[in-house]
Order: C-alpha cells, then structure tokens, then sequence
C-alpha cells in the first residue's frame, strides 16, 4: 500500500512537472528575432488599418486624429470573463513605449508579454502570427510614431481558473499555429494566384477574420473545419454571419460585390453595413484597392462551410 502511495504521488509530480514545462511563455528563436527590422511607418499605417488595431485599442467613440490614441479600455465581455484592451501607444510607463521590436513580436506571434507572462487570445495573436516580419517591423514603427497616452487601462475580469496564466501555455500548444488554414485551390484560382494569396495573407493573418467568422470550441478555440462559416456573436447578442459562397447567401456576392462592399460599406441589396462590421469596413475602406480585391478573391475561392449565411 505505501508503495502504491508513493508511486501514484511521483506520477502526480511527474505530470505536474511535465504540465508545467508545456505551458512555459514561448517566444521566436533568436534566427528569426536577428531578421526583424523596424521598417517604414508609411507602410505600417496600412498595416495598423488592415489589422484593425483602433478599433480596439481607441476609444469607443474614436474618430479622426483620436483613432491613433491607442490608450485603451475597451469592455469585450466573453463567456470566460470580461476582457480590457490595454494601453498600446508608445508611452514608456503605460504603454509598449519601452518594448523593443522583439517584445512586440513575441506578443503579436506568441501571444508572450516582455516579462515572460502568456497573454490572452482576446488578442488575436493566433492570427497574427501569420504576420510577415516585415510587418511587423512596419508596424511597429507606425505605432512609435503616434501619440504616448498616459494611463494604464483596467485590469481584466475574470474568475477561476481564467485568471491563470500559466494554463494559457497549454491551450497555445493547441491552437495558435502560424500555417495557413486554407491550401491553394488545386484550380480556379491560376490566373491570379499572387491576388489569392495576398488575399489569404491578410484574412487570415492581420484581418483576422476568422477570429469573429469562425465558431469556437468549449475552450474557445476556432474550429478550424467551419472556418469563415459564422459563429454566435462574442456579446452572445446575435450571430456574425457565414462569409463562404454559400448557394442562396454569401455566395450569390461577385467578388467586385465584395470589393465594393469593403470599400463604400454597401451590399448588392444596397444595404449598408450595421453593427462591428462598421469598424472592419472603414479600416478596408483605407486600403489599397488590390488588398479588397484580393480579399474578395480569396473569399470567392474558399470551400463551403453549411448551407445558409445564418
């Protein structure tokens, strides 16, 4: 019996052991760590719209010159808590002002603060690290160049076990994963496969669409097999819609209907677009026209998820 003890207590520090080893913050090897750059702020403002960073990180009322005060503060109320998004300007005692490129990398593709802390999928760091170093290095040159605003944002709400950083190491093994989640057509897409790409680069990397398009699992990971099929909506008010050419839905959109409505914010029903799409569409809307196109292209050639867009 006291071997039996003892032996049932060494495989639970074992198992302890080996969770505590698998859930460890990652961060990028150093190979990679030596390519980044910081780039051009010119080309990381596209970068900052197509990733949508003030529609979170501004205030909620934010318009004009205010979009690119990025101090924070926005209330994203989930099943697993409430979730506050910080302060990311460049000032040095609140925001990432004193964050090296490297730091900023690791949060944006390993979802790893500076200190060694795993952060939360509320940012969308699984699709971000599908993001290009160059990127990223434009991107964080654009940020540097904005206003520092003072004042840290609130503390996230959550209960046990969701305060526990250190399970987050866990669930990042399952689900942050920087490969593509679409392959390339095998046909259909030939002509203008540089235009699809690009297109994929930035759905499923910087857009993030699937982080609100594609349902989630009990532990709030994308399935990735719906992907882009619609999914409830995170306020648990409504439904964001099923964006595959679905016959009778989505599908009946040309990809010209989809440029447009990325561009003016209108449908082929001359409909206008409602709800947090508002935010999406006016940061595509800033877009070059061959990142909407390509968007639309990628979108048009992706396999079916259901029957409807509901």
């Amino acid at each position: 019996m006291k071997k039996a003890v003892i032996a049932a207590l060494v495989l639970v520090l074992a198992g302890a052991g080996i969770g505590w080893g698998l859930s460890a913050p990652t961060r990028m090897s150093a190979q990679d760590a030596a390519l980044l750059k910081v780039g051009d702020a010119a080309r990381g403002e596209l970068v900052f719209w197509a990733g949508g960073c003030a529609s979170c990180h501004a205030a909620k009322s934010a318009n004009g010159e205010d979009l690119f005060r990025l101090g924070g503060g926005l209330r994203l109320e989930t099943p697993f808590g409430v979730f506050v998004a910080p302060n990311i300007s460049p000032s040095q005692a609140d925001g990432i002002g004193a964050w090296s490129l490297v730091d900023f990398a690791n949060a944006m593709t390993h979802g790893t603060s500076p200190d060694g802390e795993n952060l939360y999928p509320a940012f969308p760091y699984t699709s971000y690290a599908r993001m290009s170093g160059t990127d990223l290095g434009d991107l964080f040159a654009f940020l540097n160049s904005l206003p520092a605003v003072e004042g840290k944002a609130a503390p996230h709400e959550l209960g046990f076990p969701f305060n526990i950083r250190r399970g987050l190491g866990l669930w990042k093994r399952l689900y942050l994963d920087p490969a593509p989640v679409i392959a390339a057509p095998e046909s259909g897409v030939e002509a203008d496969r540089t235009l699809w790409e690009r297109g994929r680069y930035l759905a499923e990397g910087p857009g993030h669409c699937g982080e609100c398009h594609t349902p989630r699992d009990f532990a709030g990971g994308l399935v990735l097999a719906d992907w882009l099929g619609g999914a409830p909506a995170p306020t648990g008010e409504g439904k964001i819609p099923n964006i595959t050419p679905v016959e009778g839905g989505f599908g009946s959109w040309s990809a010209a209907d989809i440029a447009y409505y990325l561009e003016s914010g209108f449908t082929p029903e001359y409909d206008s677009v409602g709800g947090e799409m508002v935010h999406v569409q006016e940061n595509m809307a800033r877009l070059p026209a061959s990142d909407r196109e390509a968007i639309a292209a990628y979108l048009k050639a992706l396999p079916p998820v259901g029957t409807t867009s509901n």
